[in-house]
C-alpha cells in the first residue's frame, strides 16, 4: 500500500466513524418523535391497544412520562456537545485539542513539582540511614507496592524465582550499595544444564551432596561420589565449601535456602536443566532518587529496628 493509498483509506474510515456516529444519534432522536406522534387507528391515550398475554394481561397505551422523554433529548445533546469539544468522530480532534498524551502529561508534570523536591532531600540522606527514618520507609514501601510486589510479593516474601528479600540472604550482597545497584541496574542469573555433561545419574549424585551441605539425610555413598563430580564442576561459581559467590550471584548452597525450592526433585531439575532468572533495570524507569528510597526500605526489611 502506497502513501496515497494509506491516506484515502485513513480518510474513509475517518468519514465512515463520522457518519455512523452522528448517523446513530439522529436516528435516536427521531424515533423519539416518531413515536411521541399519534397514528391512525392507534388507541386513544389510557386505552388498552389489543395486545393480550397470558389470557389476562393488557397492554394499554400510556406515554413515557415527560420527564423520561426529557432525560433522552438531554442525552442526544451531551452527546453533540461532547463530541464538539473532545475527539470522537473520525480524525477530528474536538475543539479543546484534549489528548491521553496531554492529560499524562499534565498530571506527570504536576507530580513531579510536588514531589520532586520530596525525592531530591531524601537522596542526600544515606540508605542506611533512611532506612531507620518511618517517614522514608513509608514512602519506599508504596513504591515497594507498585513497582515490585507482582514479583517479590506484598510481604516481600518472594516466591519460587523471585528471591526472599526479608531473611539477610543475597545472592549479589545485602549492602545498602548492592541492594541500590540491584535495582537500579537489574541482574542476570543463569544457572547451565549439567544433565547433557553429566547424565542423570550425576545429577543425582550431584543433588545428594548439595543436600548434604545443608544437613539434610542424605544417600552417603552417593554424596560422596557427588563431591567429587562437585568439586570437578561447580567449586568454579559456588565454591570448594559451597557457599556461593556475591560476584557473580551465584547463591548459597550450605544454609537451606532456595530461590527455586528445596525439594529433591525440584533441587535436581535445576541441575539438569538448568535455570535462567532476570531482575529488570529500574534506573530508567523510576530515576535514582526513588530507587534511592526503595533501596532503604528494601534495605529495612532485613534490617529491623
Amino acid at each position: 500500500m502506497n502513501d496515497a493509498d494509506f491516506i484515502f483509506s485513513s480518510d474513509f474510515w475517518s468519514w465512515w466513524i463520522i457518519a455512523l456516529t452522528l448517523g446513530n444519534i439522529l436516528a435516536c432522536w427521531w424515533l423519539l418523535i416518531w413515536t411521541s406522534k399519534p397514528r391512525p387507528g392507534e388507541a386513544a391515550v389510557g386505552e388498552v391497544t389489543g395486545h393480550v398475554w397470558d389470557e389476562t394481561l393488557e397492554e394499554y397505551n400510556n406515554p413515557l412520562p415527560r420527564w423520561w422523554l426529557w432525560l433522552f433529548n438531554i442525552t442526544i445533546v451531551f452527546a453533540l456537545v461532547y463530541l464538539t469539544l473532545y475527539p470522537g468522530l473520525g480524525k477530528y480532534r474536538g475543539i479543546l485539542g484534549w489528548t491521553e498524551e496531554k492529560q499524562w502529561q499534565a498530571e506527570v508534570d504536576a507530580a513531579k513539582k510536588r514531589y520532586e523536591p520530596i525525592f531530591a532531600r531524601y537522596a542526600k540522606v544515606p540508605v542506611a540511614a533512611l532506612a531507620k527514618d518511618p517517614d522514608a520507609v513509608k514512602i519506599g514501601r508504596r513504591l515497594f507496592l507498585n513497582y515490585c510486589a507482582v514479583c517479590h510479593g506484598s510481604d516481600a516474601g518472594g516466591g519460587p524465582g523471585f528471591p526472599n528479600l526479608t531473611d539477610n540472604d543475597w545472592l549479589h550482597g545485602g549492602t545498602p550499595e548492592a541492594i541500590e545497584k540491584t535495582i537500579l541496574d537489574g541482574r542476570q542469573g543463569a544457572m547451565p544444564a549439567w544433565e547433557p555433561i553429566l547424565g542423570k545419574d550425576g545429577v543425582d549424585k550431584v543433588a545428594e551432596y548439595v543436600m548434604s551441605l545443608s544437613g539434610r539425610p542424605v544417600d552417603q555413598a552417593k554424596a560422596a561420589e557427588g563431591k567429587k563430580i562437585f568439586q570437578q564442576n561447580c567449586v568454579a561459581c559456588h565454591g570448594p565449601d559451597g557457599k556461593g559467590n556475591q560476584a557473580i550471584g551465584a547463591p548459597n548452597l550450605t544454609d537451606n535456602i532456595w530461590l527455586y525450592g528445596g525439594s529433591p526433585g525440584t533441587i535436581r531439575k535445576t541441575i539438569a536443566k538448568g535455570r535462567n532468572g532476570r531482575m529488570p533495570a529500574h534506573r530508567d524507569f523510576l530515576g535514582e532518587e526513588k530507587v534511592h528510597l526503595l533501596a532503604a526500605y528494601v534495605y529495612s526489611l532485613s534490617h529491623k529496628q
